[in-house]
């Protein structure tokens, strides 16, 4: 089992966040997990979820983590959210917004890439608070450590691979859990909800930026030609919502631009 004391190949000690992590995993996770040379802790191995297409498997490529939070995200962004949607400084505020983060809170940042929203995160809950980001990129959470380290928040923020769909968490242990632009990549996105959710403390908090079926036919079909060949899901306008409801959030949120929507909710 992972303890304070585990190493990694390269001989560095668990930083501080990661060690806080470990009594939020499961104990087969905690069993099973081992420290990689990139400073994340690994639960899956060579035994990576199958891809659900094209796009996902750009995320675990080498080339994409390199560009992808200076320039990939947001110009993708810019293009699915609209001309006047809103750029990344305010993504950024609206997944705060939606997550009413206060210092000292428990945040589960769910696809976290390179660690850009955990990062931010990290600064909102303060040097008590404890923010994990789970991914299943070696690439990208190599990097994510790396900018970690270099900001100087490995004290409240550390990092995961595994199984976003399957999170590797015990019940009821973050006060908030944040997925965007990752919901769309899953093979079971339903799954991830029940997931998300099952780790919320009552009252916890979720913000979800994910894709948003179009109203004309022309673009509907275009987006199921889309769906086939890239492995994105496009969502219907209301399936979020109501996926949140059934599960018992209240006061939920919704934003729609361009072909995403921002989501948000309390659960009860």
């Amino acid at each position: 089992m992972l303890g304070a004391a585990d190493v990694a190949a390269g001989g560095a000690q668990l930083a501080s966040a990661l060690d806080r992590a470990l009594p939020l995993l499961a104990p087969e996770a905690r069993r099973d997990g081992r420290l990689a040379a990139g400073g994340y802790l690994d639960l899956i191995g060579a035994q990576a979820p199958e891809s659900t297409g094209v796009a996902q498997d750009l995320m675990v490529g080498r080339f994409v983590p390199t560009i992808y939070e200076r320039w990939w995200r947001p110009a993708l962004g810019r293009v699915v959210k609209g001309v006047f949607g809103p750029g990344m400084a305010d993504e950024h505020r609206i997944a705060r917004l939606l997550l009413g983060l206060s210092p000292g809170d428990g945040v589960l940042d769910v696809a976290c890439g390179t660690g850009n929203f955990t990062r931010d995160f990290a600064r909102s809950v303060g040097a008590d608070g404890l923010v994990v980001g789970i991914d299943v990129s070696e690439t990208m959470l190599t990097r994510a450590v790396a900018d970690t380290r270099a900001a100087q928040l490995s004290d409240r923020a550390a990092f995961v691979r595994g199984d976003a769909a399957e999170l590797p968490f015990l019940d009821s242990s973050f006060d908030a859990v944040c997925c965007f632009a990752a919901l769309h990549l899953f093979a079971d996105p339903m799954r991830a909800l029940d997931r998300m959710t099952a780790v919320l403390t009552p009252g916890g908090r979720i913000a979800i930026f994910t894709s948003a079926r179009g109203r004309s036919m022309p673009l509907r079909t275009f987006e199921s030609v889309a769906e086939v060949r890239s492995g994105m899901r496009m969502f219907e306008r209301d399936e979020v919502v109501k996926a949140l409801e059934k599960r018992g959030f209240e006061d939920t949120q919704q934003r729609i631009t361009g072909l995403t929507q921002f989501v948000g909710g309390r659960l009860g």
